[in-house]
């Protein structure tokens, strides 16, 4: 059975490579299904859960990456994630979150409604609701 080969890259470092029997990305218009044989495809991504399903040879687990924002390349073969924003999901530490959400609320609060910097915090802050989101 074909497989697909996986990759997950965000700014800082590459977080996921390996092999998956399919994939479903979080695309900026919804939810895209990638198995084995996917026609040619750059999609851009959205904000949520993308989730990967191990081949049965590693146990036939999923694997939930949190993403927000970037691009993923789609071929036969592979899906490469070029994303803004990504984190395993059993990765994410509520205590860090809430206090980097709570900074970012301060320091956006810090600035006039017309200066153009409250922009990345607002940024900021919608990512640190989505991790949030996906805790217990």
């Amino acid at each position: 059975m074909a497989n697909l080969t996986c990759q997950i890259v965000r700014p800082d470092k590459s977080l996921f490579e390996g092999v998956a029997d399919h994939v479903v990305l979080i695309a900026y218009t919804g939810e895209l299904g990638v198995w084995p044989g996917h026609a040619p495809e750059i999609v851009a991504l959205g904000s949520g859960v993308m989730r990967i399903t191990q081949t049965a040879e590693d146990g036939g687990g999923v694997l939930k990456v949190v993403i927000s924002g970037g691009y993923a390349e789609i071929d036969g073969e592979k899906v490469i994630v070029l994303a803004d924003h990504a984190r395993n999901s059993d990765d994410i530490e509520p205590d860090v979150v809430r206090a980097t959400r709570d900074a970012a609320v301060k320091s956006r609060d810090a600035l006039s409604e017309d200066d153009h910097r409250r922009a990345y915090y607002e940024n900021k802050i919608a990512w640190c609701d989505l991790l949030l989101s996906q805790v217990a």
